[in-house]
């Protein structure tokens, strides 16, 4: 049996890495072209591609999944399945059709909750206790097909999405391997989604990752480990973007009256901040232009003026 696999962040690699030392045949990989990263641009890698390269695989990178001529590159490899997980573009009809035993998503959510592209992220952001990793048959839709094994997994209150990401990587490169001896000798189930259940996780936005002071300490922990450690949550200070990836909520404040944002005082030198309901304890932040850093010693250093408030808009 001839597999493609398409995927492209570190979520993916577990699921590769699970095919290959099962001995599977994977006909190729593939993934997203490199794109620039980090101040200097570097045209870099996507790690599916890099751990591909490591275990010698062919490597395709279209730009658009939809091409005639990415389409064509495809079947001419004569997959019997295609497994994708995290790859980063939608199929079309030709390309979903290709496969005899059809195409199959290791999908970061259990379905049909938070279908898209940020499933892990959001689930943490929402407050959930609980998520998981749906296999799944592929369908035109967003996220639609029928499902065919799912595997619960906790989210710790202390999670971030780094550690979710993590968790359900392997969790998928697990239920991947226990769901394709089903798919091959044609005995696997196929459940159809209740769509009337279904919602959706779009993409992470700029407007998601700024905080609202507004907002519960509660839930702007959820957002802050949400977003961390990719993109990371940001308010501004006096005009200019101050990043926070880590904090904690506190039941109360020690000024309740305090409007929200308002950097609180006598606070034994943590940096402590007023929000809609309670307190949040900034433990980790990000001053513009400066390296991320403990948020108790940047305060010492940053003497800050009385009723100094978190928010507004950029200068």
């Amino acid at each position: 049996m001839r597999i493609v696999f398409m995927g492209t962040p570190d979520f993916a690699v577990a699921s590769l890495n699970t095919l290959l030392d099962n001995g599977y045949e994977v006909a190729a990989v593939v993934t997203q072209p490199d794109k620039p990263k980090g101040r200097k641009r570097t045209l870099t890698p996507p790690p599916v591609k890099e751990a591909a390269l490591a275990r010698g695989l062919q490597v395709l990178q279209p730009a658009r999944m939809r091409s005639p001529e990415a389409v064509e590159a495809l079947a001419a490899l004569q997959p019997d399945l295609i497994v994708t997980a995290a790859y980063g573009q939608i199929l079309p009809k030709e390309v979903l059709e290709l496969p005899r035993l059809g195409c199959i998503n290791v999908h970061g959510s259990l379905l049909p909750r938070y279908r898209g592209g940020a499933p892990i992220q959001r689930a943490i952001i929402n407050g959930e206790a609980v998520t998981g990793v749906t296999i799944m048959y592929m369908a035109e839709g967003l996220d639609t097909g029928d499902m065919i094994s799912r595997v619960e997994v906790p989210i710790l209150d202390s999670d971030t999405s780094g550690d979710l990401f993590a968790k359900l990587s392997e969790a998928g490169a697990q239920l991947l391997a226990q769901t394709l001896p089903s798919i091959v000798d044609g005995t696997a189930s196929a459940t159809p989604q209740n769509h009337e259940e279904a919602t959706y996780a779009p993409n992470l936005n700029r407007e998601d990752e700024r905080l609202d002071w507004n907002r519960s300490a509660r839930e702007l922990y959820n957002q802050v480990r949400g977003l961390a450690p990719m993109a990371g949550a940001f308010t501004y200070l006096n005009g200019e973007v101050f990043k926070v990836w880590a904090c904690k909520p506190e039941p109360q404040s020690d000024d309740s009256a305090a409007a929200p944002g308002t950097v609180l005082p006598g606070a034994s030198g943590s940096l402590l901040v007023q929000t809609g309901d309670g307190a949040l304890r900034l433990l980790t932040i990000q001053p513009a232009g400066k390296k991320a850093m403990d948020a108790e010693a940047w305060l010492q250093g940053a003497r800050l003026p009385a009723g100094t408030r978190f928010g507004g808009e950029p200068q």
